[in-house]
């Protein structure tokens, strides 16, 4: 199987830094570690409350790391202008509300086409290349290949939250997903709420081309540090891609 690529979501390494205000800990710093530790992109998600990544993370990332960026984003004209002044390698489209902690589902591509479609179109057309993030559902697969996204993004979170029984009907239905996405042209990626525990099940699926983890890495990272938690999710990802089985 291919090598799975992986993401390292920084985003609350600024959760932390913005819970006392300063400059410390640093994502910026974070990212960089991430590279060295074998991650293969960076994700932020610039949220409209700023409650971590800030403008000024985004601009650092943008200019002093080498990895590319992957910017997570709502489908608002702020976060679009904020897209294509800085033009990272990727956007990936979001839900966002207010209230919740964290993104809680896929975006409905499929019932938000006429809203959704110019910013995929300007963001094509400057050259970053645009992943909706949805549900493992065929009618948001095909959603996505009308809009013209390259990418998509299954979310995992159902699966890494569910009970024994519930587990493999939601990884069958990923697996589902991930086959007739990429054979309907769509390059697949997946992520949301993966542990060292979930993540092979995930990574094994031979059409998923990359994983994007932040907050278990951040956490772990508490005790046994940035780089080591990472190298070890790297070779968890490793392992199952070459195993071929969850």
């Amino acid at each position: 199987m291919e090598r799975i690529r992986l993401g390292v979501n920084i985003d609350h390494v600024a959760t932390i830094r913005n819970a006392r205000g300063g400059k410390f800990p640093d994502p910026v710093r974070a990212a960089k570690l991430a590279a060295l530790a074998g991650a293969d992109g960076i994700t932020a998600h610039l949220r409209e409350d700023r409650r971590h990544i800030s403008d000024e993370d985004i601009e650092r990332l943008s200019t002093e790391i080498d990895l590319p960026l992957n910017l997570e984003m709502a489908p608002t004209n702020e976060m679009l202008e904020i897209a294509l002044r800085h033009r990272p390698h990727a956007v990936c489209i979001v839900p966002e509300k207010r209230e919740e902690r964290t993104t809680e589902g896929g975006i409905d591509a499929a019932r938000q086409q006429q809203r959704l479609a110019p910013f995929v179109r300007q963001l094509n057309g400057a050259g970053v290349r645009v992943s909706l993030f949805i549900e493992a559902d065929r009618e948001q697969l095909d959603a996505a290949v009308a809009l013209g996204a390259p990418v998509v993004e299954l979310h995992t979170g159902a699966y890494c939250n569910a009970g024994e029984l519930q587990r493999e009907e939601i990884l069958q239905a990923l697996r589902r997903a991930a086959s007739y996405g990429e054979a309907s042209g769509l390059e697949i990626h997946a992520g949301h709420g993966l542990t060292y525990d979930s993540v092979a099940s995930i990574a094994c699926i031979p059409e998923i081309r990359e994983l994007n983890i932040g907050h278990f890495l951040i956490g772990e990272a508490i005790f046994v540090g940035l780089e080591q938690s990472i190298r070890q999710m790297r070779n968890l990802m490793n392992e199952a891609r070459k195993a071929g089985v969850s």
